[in-house]
């Protein structure tokens, strides 16, 4: 491993799980689906979309008001173990997102997992991955306030600075896909792209627009820190507007 150029701004990259770096989310929803049935409901796509990038507490309260008649903690160790049974069968990997963090891995450029998913799946996902890419995971189940709160950012650069006390937010980049996961990586004052992936996001001053993670690369996520455009051949690989 090398370690990035001195006069490098980016130090870490704050990386999203569900919708960012898999697939997850319709195994998501067919949990969802699956529990509000056994109990008598009806669970509709707009309902499910709803939840995308929320707190598994938040997703809960939901559930019960569509008539899952469970406690908080019984519904979400049935939706996260229905989540890791499906992962365990395939990993649904997003375009781009293991071939950036093995770019990251081999610039010497630390990543941390900041998901609202909890441990028992982050870890199932982290261990499918060839390389042990994360120095920190944040999950769902570590935090008090769950996105859009920035609670979870905040306490990964917090980690991060345990091994750098000169790492400031400054020197981090986040990638999001949904609402509440973007609002909280702006919330904490992280450079921000977000890649929509199942709900679209609007184009906002606040954060970087992506269609895709695949063909992008270090010199980009760099030149976002320097507010400049990058050049070179990975430039340009994929659109900014959503995809």
């Amino acid at each position: 491993m090398r370690f990035p150029a001195a006069g490098s701004p980016l130090k870490a990259v704050l990386w999203d799980m569900d919708g960012t770096i898999v697939d997850t989310e319709p195994y998501w929803i067919a949990a969802e689906r699956a529990l509000v049935e056994a109990h008598g409901g009806t669970w509709s796509h707009d309902q499910a979309m709803q939840l995308v990038g929320q707190s598994l507490t938040f997703s809960a309260g939901l559930l019960q008001q569509a008539g899952v008649m469970l406690e908080i903690r019984e519904i979400i160790d049935y939706l996260t173990a229905r989540v890791i049974s499906s992962v365990q069968q395939q990993v649904p990997w997003r375009p781009g997102a293991r071939e950036l963090l093995e770019e990251l891995h081999l610039a010497g450029v630390r990543c941390a997992l900041v998901t609202m998913s909890e441990g028992p799946l982050a870890r199932e996902v982290v261990a499918s991955l060839p390389r042990p890419y994360f120095e920190v995971v944040v999950t769902g189940d570590t935090v008090t306030r769950g996105k859009p709160h920035p609670e979870a950012y905040l306490t990964a650069v917090e980690l991060l600075q345990e091994g750098d006390p000169d790492l400031g937010i400054h020197h981090c980049v986040a990638l999001e896909d949904s609402v509440p996961g973007v609002a909280a990586a702006v919330a904490s004052g992280v450079t921000t792209v977000a890649v929509p992936h199942i709900v679209p996001l609007p184009d906002d001053a606040s954060y970087a627009l992506w269609d895709s993670l695949a063909g992008r690369s270090l010199i980009e996520l760099e030149a976002l820190l320097l507010g400049v455009e990058a050049t070179g051949p990975a430039a340009g690989a994929a659109g900014d507007s959503r995809g």
